[in-house]
């Protein structure tokens, strides 16, 4: 049976593999780019990556690229995810290259066994529904069984070549925290309430300067002891408004940068002044604050140690596929 997303070379055919890609690529080249439907990406110990896997293992990230990109700074994106998917890859195709080297096998079973739980987690249980997904994505069984087979290798073949028992020194976690204190900070937060008028609505006879007279007519009555609270539910037209204007607590990052430097400029049950913040008038008070504070070890220890075993897997795992990339012949075109 064939590997999935491979065809295989013997050594001595490795030109001729480059050749032929080589030859692929001049010729798609003088194609249009709608017409280049594969070729060749990379070659590994003979065996070849597509540039329709690449685009397989890309297509969703390409697609949210485009809903927040365009132009040149587009193109370089999708570039940068086309090259990290054939990166990926061609890690992929080295560990299954190592599994078959070390003759291991991964019993049937194991991937009947897995086929069922998608059925059951994912379908409910209906074999049908599921088998009409994998003809809908383009999808033969036999496809779908190497697929989850390559994925069952590549896991554990990872796990495998790392320690599963990693421990964490006091003395590191300690220095961990030392060095990046900043990141486990509790930042500044304020409870805060807002009433907010649109500077010209298209339903109010008042206009700009009404809007404006209306504004400061509120905040003169909460300076006379109206309910805050009670003005925000009659007048407010942000979202807080059925809730008085309550806000909850924010940090710094909660609202644009001018409604927040206004905001944390001012004291605990200060009223602000009606503020012009782009297409509209604001009045704040902060209720509540709380100041930065840095979480004590105690606290976070047990993440910390979970984030430096992480670490140090991760180094492994790199460290391990470095080592397979040393030994092997890899073209990529």
């Amino acid at each position: 049976m064939k590997r999935m997303f491979s065809i295989s070379f013997r050594a001595p055919l490795r030109r001729t593999a480059c050749a032929l890609a080589l030859a692929f690529l001049a010729l798609a080249s003088r194609m249009p780019a709608a017409e280049v439907l594969d070729g060749v990406a990379a070659v590994v110990n003979g065996d070849v990556i597509t540039f329709s896997q690449v685009r397989e293992v890309v297509q969703a990230r390409e697609r949210a690229l485009k809903a927040q990109y365009s132009g040149q700074d587009l193109i370089n994106k999708i570039k940068e995810a086309r090259l990290g998917a054939l990166k990926d890859l061609i890690d992929r195709q080295l560990i299954l290259q190592e599994f078959k080297k070390k003759e291991f096998n991964v019993p049937p079973r194991v991937i009947d066994e897995r086929i069922q739980q998608i059925i059951r987690e994912d379908f409910g249980g209906d074999r049908q529904a599921f088998t009409r997904t994998l003809q809908a994505q383009g999808y033969t069984m036999t496809r779908f069984r190497e697929t989850e087979r390559d994925k069952f290798v590549v896991q554990a073949m990872r796990f495998s070549n790392i320690k599963t028992d990693l421990l964490v020194s006091p003395h590191k976690v300690q220095d961990y925290y030392s060095g990046a204190r900043k990141d486990f900070a509790n930042q500044d937060q304020i409870h805060l309430r807002m009433i907010m008028l649109s500077r010209s609505r298209p339903t109010s006879a008042l206009g700009q300067d009404g809007q404006r007279a209306m504004a400061d007519e509120i905040r003169a009555k909460i300076l006379m002891g109206a309910p805050f609270e009670q003005l925000a539910m009659t007048y407010s037209e942000d979202s807080s408004r059925q809730n008085g204007g309550d806000w909850g607590w924010i940090d710094r990052k909660t609202l644009n940068p001018d409604l927040t430097k206004a905001a944390f400029a001012l004291n605990t049950k200060q009223l602000s002044p009606v503020l012009t913040i782009g297409n509209a008038y604001y009045i704040l008070r902060v209720d509540e604050r709380k100041e930065a504070s840095s979480k004590p070890l105690s606290e976070i220890r047990p993440d910390l140690e979970r984030k430096l075993q992480s670490d140090e897997r991760q180094r492994m795992t790199q460290q391990w596929i470095d080592g397979l990339r040393q030994k092997a012949y890899i073209r990529m075109f």
